[in-house]
């Protein structure tokens, strides 16, 4: 195979790309041979990043010609002077231009690519005929200084390369990117050296959660850490995962909420708690759904679900403004308006608005089950639904997929709100919102409940509807002790991290912002081949 045949090679059956990896190790070896296995190299001084060299050389370049004006001579000699600054780079060779004793490649760093011209004339006969067998992929350092080409393009004229890691692997198709997405999300560093524009919606999760972090900081909120393993199987809705403890010979599981400890800590006397917490819960995985995902809880005492509904529209105000630059985003071809107020509707009002059926004009749960089945809505709870588990029927079926501007649902039935304090005027309800953002879920808050005796009765029927499902659930005792000693008036509220990002990075799917999404294991068959199980 050609030098040049080598610098353009493209995506390959497998059988190809052993043979081009068979290629790349006998490379490595000779390198080995010869002393100069790139691997051994520990450290590299880079002087500047990519981004910072081009944008820096274009001010530059704008200062000189305000000074120099007409004068031509002036400005070369300006040019000429910037040419006596040596820097160092470092980054992956993305591409490759032979012109034989002369060639250009693009080089890749965390901040952007930049053109590195290599001449023979300059690094020297024997460096230049090692240089030429270096692959596309590989890492490397380059020292030298920065100018404009012909072309206009700013570059870099090398007078030194060195290679500082060998890739055994050609990289996908240079031009078109990697495209399959069962790849780009199992194997995720591929993804971001192909496809570099990935990165950015990382870059901007960060941002998110550091900006997320300082708002709640700004208001006085301490962040804590509260237990990943937990020894109970809590009567929450959600499947936990299960694991076990060597030493302690016992079961455990993994979290499916950081809600009881954070309220643990209302009770020991912090008035503002959050956390940035990982959650896992055993359940089904779609375009919004991971099992293992962030989530971000905070409780505040001495407030209620209304003050958390100011909390949370003012959060995503000022998200929008410092990581989108406006109020008014993008998403998914909708133009989704983020300033608040945001519209507020009862969950009554809400099925009022888009289903047309009136809660209040149910006198019985018969009547209720009765109107059901007239509008063929499926209720989960069969003969034994009552009002409440109706409303909350239709209002999936009616409603959800309506809400594509930031809404506030609030007042929900006490049927699906174990944690919820119930509304003093009516106690069939509980002061429980969630906020919908194109018709999807992206927070729930409550006005907490710190009554111990209705909690544990509460918890009570809770456990048993999940053991009548078959699980180990329990009554989290602990944590009724702790509200028998007292738990101030609080208003809580949990959002995850993930959907959020989504929103905010134009993502349709949570595996585009999870960096390694959970993901079914490659089976090889018989045939050696690979193939995901159904």
């Amino acid at each position: 195979m050609s030098e040049v045949q080598n610098h353009n090679i493209e995506e390959s059956s497998e059988q190809d790309m052993n043979i081009l990896k068979k290629i790349r190790l006998e490379k490595l070896d000779e390198l080995k041979a010869k002393n100069a296995d790139p691997y051994e190299i520990t450290s590299y001084n880079v002087t500047a990043k990519n981004a910072d060299l081009k944008s820096g050389y274009e001010a530059e370049e704008a200062e000189l010609k305000a000074s120099a004006g007409d004068d031509e001579e002036a400005f070369t000699a300006g040019l000429e002077k910037i040419k006596e600054r040596t820097v160092t780079i470092a980054g992956r060779i993305m591409s490759w231009r032979d012109m034989g004793k002369a060639n250009f490649i693009d080089v890749r760093d965390d901040s952007d690519r930049i053109q590195v011209y290599v001449r023979m004339n300059d690094i020297g006969k024997e460096e230049f005929a090692e240089f030429k067998k270096w692959d596309i992929g590989d890492i490397i350092g380059v020292e030298g200084f920065v100018f404009r080409t012909r072309k206009g393009e700013i570059s870099i004229h090398a007078s030194k390369v060195t290679l500082l890691s060998k890739s055994l692997l050609p990289l996908p198709e240079k031009w078109h990117g990697l495209k399959d997405q069962d790849i780009r999300y199992r194997q995720r560093y591929l993804d971001l050296i192909v496809n570099p524009d990935v990165k950015d919606t990382f870059v901007k999760r960060s941002m998110i959660l550091r900006e997320i972090r300082n708002y709640l900081d700004s208001l006085g909120y301490i962040e804590v850490d509260t237990p990943v393993l937990h020894t109970l199987e809590i009567g929450a809705a959600a499947r936990p995962f299960k694991t076990h403890h060597n030493a302690l010979d016992m079961d455990m599981y993994l979290r499916i909420e950081t809600e009881l400890y954070l309220k643990r800590l209302i009770v020991g006397g912090f008035d503002k708690v959050y956390e940035v917490g990982r959650i896992f819960r055993n359940e089904g995985m779609d375009t919004s759904h991971n099992p293992e995902f962030t989530s971000i809880e905070m409780y505040q005492a001495y407030t209620d679900y209304k003050g958390m509904m100011e909390l949370i529209e003012n959060m995503y105000e000022q998200l929008a403004l410092k990581i989108c630059g406006d109020t008014t985003i993008d998403y998914q071809g909708e133009k989704i308006c983020l300033k608040a107020p945001w519209e507020k509707l009862t969950m009554i009002e809400a099925v009022k608005k888009y289903a047309g059926v009136d809660y209040n004009e149910w006198n019985t749960d018969e009547d209720a089950r009765a109107c059901a089945k007239a509008k063929n809505v499926e209720v989960e709870e069969g003969e034994k639904a009552t009002k409440g588990h109706v409303l909350i029927a239709f209002f999936e079926e009616f409603v959800e997929d309506k809400l594509i501007q930031p809404t506030i649902i609030y007042d929900y039935p006490v049927e699906n709100s174990p944690l919820a304090k119930r509304k003093p005027s009516d106690p069939r309800f509980t002061e429980r919102f969630e906020y919908f953002i194109y018709a999807r879920e992206m927070g729930n808050a409550f006005s907490e409940l710190n009554d111990p005796i209705d909690q544990k009765e509460r918890f009570i029927k809770q456990v048993e509807a999940k053991r009548a499902q078959g699980a180990n659930a329990e009554v989290d005792e602990d944590f009724v002790t702790a509200l028998e000693y007292g738990m101030p008036p609080t208003g809580g509220l949990g959002l995850g991290l993930d959907r959020l990002v989504m929103l905010l990075t134009d993502s349709s799917s949570i595996r585009d912002v999870l960096l390694f999404p959970t993901m079914r294991p490659i089976q090889k068959n018989s045939s050696n081949e690979n193939s995901e199980e159904n």
